[in-house]
Protein backbone atom coordinates (compact mmCIF):
# COMPACT_ATOMS: atom_id res chain seq x y z
CA UNK A 1 0.00 0.00 0.00
CA UNK A 2 1.38 3.40 -0.96
CA UNK A 3 1.22 6.15 1.64
CA UNK A 4 -1.09 8.99 0.73
CA UNK A 5 0.59 12.29 -0.20
CA UNK A 6 -1.40 14.09 2.50
CA UNK A 7 0.03 11.84 5.22
CA UNK A 8 3.61 12.07 4.00
CA UNK A 9 4.08 15.42 2.32
CA UNK A 10 7.35 15.96 0.49
CA UNK A 11 10.13 17.57 2.52
CA UNK A 12 9.88 21.33 2.16
CA UNK A 13 13.06 22.25 4.00
CA UNK A 14 16.49 22.82 2.51
CA UNK A 15 19.16 22.85 5.20
CA UNK A 16 22.22 25.11 4.91
CA UNK A 17 24.68 24.62 7.77
CA UNK A 18 27.27 27.38 7.58
CA UNK A 19 28.05 27.30 11.28
CA UNK A 20 31.68 28.20 11.87
CA UNK A 21 32.37 29.57 8.38
CA UNK A 22 33.87 33.04 8.13
CA UNK A 23 32.35 35.91 6.11
CA UNK A 24 31.55 36.24 3.31
CA UNK A 25 31.13 32.49 2.75
CA UNK A 26 27.84 32.06 4.71
CA UNK A 27 26.22 34.92 2.79
CA UNK A 28 27.48 33.65 -0.57
CA UNK A 29 26.23 30.14 0.12
CA UNK A 30 22.85 31.44 1.30
CA UNK A 31 22.37 33.58 -1.81
CA UNK A 32 23.30 30.64 -4.03
CA UNK A 33 20.90 28.31 -2.19
CA UNK A 34 18.08 30.86 -2.44
CA UNK A 35 18.67 31.29 -6.17
CA UNK A 36 17.93 27.57 -6.57
CA UNK A 37 15.12 27.25 -4.02
CA UNK A 38 12.12 25.50 -5.59
CA UNK A 39 8.61 26.86 -5.08
CA UNK A 40 7.00 25.55 -1.91
CA UNK A 41 10.34 25.15 -0.13
CA UNK A 42 12.16 27.18 2.48
CA UNK A 43 15.78 27.43 3.58
CA UNK A 44 16.85 26.72 7.17
CA UNK A 45 20.21 28.40 7.67
CA UNK A 46 22.31 27.45 10.71
CA UNK A 47 25.07 29.79 11.79
CA UNK A 48 27.05 31.11 14.72
CA UNK A 49 26.42 34.82 14.15
CA UNK A 50 23.45 36.86 13.01
CA UNK A 51 23.79 37.77 9.29
CA UNK A 52 22.73 41.43 9.48
CA UNK A 53 24.08 42.22 5.99
CA UNK A 54 22.11 39.35 4.45
CA UNK A 55 18.68 40.54 5.59
CA UNK A 56 18.27 43.60 3.33
CA UNK A 57 19.71 41.68 0.37
CA UNK A 58 17.21 38.85 0.60
CA UNK A 59 14.32 41.23 1.20
CA UNK A 60 15.27 43.10 -1.99
CA UNK A 61 15.28 39.76 -3.81
CA UNK A 62 11.71 39.05 -2.68
CA UNK A 63 12.27 36.78 0.30
CA UNK A 64 10.91 36.87 3.83
CA UNK A 65 12.61 35.44 6.90
CA UNK A 66 12.38 34.68 10.58
CA UNK A 67 15.40 34.55 12.87
CA UNK A 68 15.35 32.62 16.11
CA UNK A 69 17.71 31.02 18.61
CA UNK A 70 18.92 27.74 17.23
CA UNK A 71 19.10 24.27 18.67
CA UNK A 72 22.07 23.13 16.59
CA UNK A 73 23.67 26.56 16.12
CA UNK A 74 23.43 29.93 17.81
CA UNK A 75 21.03 31.19 15.12
CA UNK A 76 18.50 29.60 12.79
CA UNK A 77 17.17 31.72 9.96
CA UNK A 78 14.13 30.44 8.06
CA UNK A 79 13.87 32.01 4.59
CA UNK A 80 11.09 31.66 1.99
CA UNK A 81 9.87 33.52 -1.09
CA UNK A 82 7.38 36.29 -0.35
CA UNK A 83 3.91 35.18 -1.39
CA UNK A 84 4.76 31.47 -1.26
CA UNK A 85 2.14 30.46 1.29
CA UNK A 86 3.08 26.76 1.22
CA UNK A 87 6.72 27.50 2.03
CA UNK A 88 5.84 30.12 4.63
CA UNK A 89 3.44 27.76 6.41
CA UNK A 90 6.00 24.93 6.34
CA UNK A 91 8.74 27.22 7.70
CA UNK A 92 6.64 28.69 10.47
CA UNK A 93 5.17 25.30 11.40
CA UNK A 94 8.71 23.94 11.78
CA UNK A 95 9.17 25.96 14.96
Amino acid sequence: MNPSPERNPPPRERLLDVNGLEPPEPMERALDALAHLPPGHYLRMLLHREPYLLYPMIEEDGFRFETRPGRRALFEILIWRAGDEVAERAALDSR
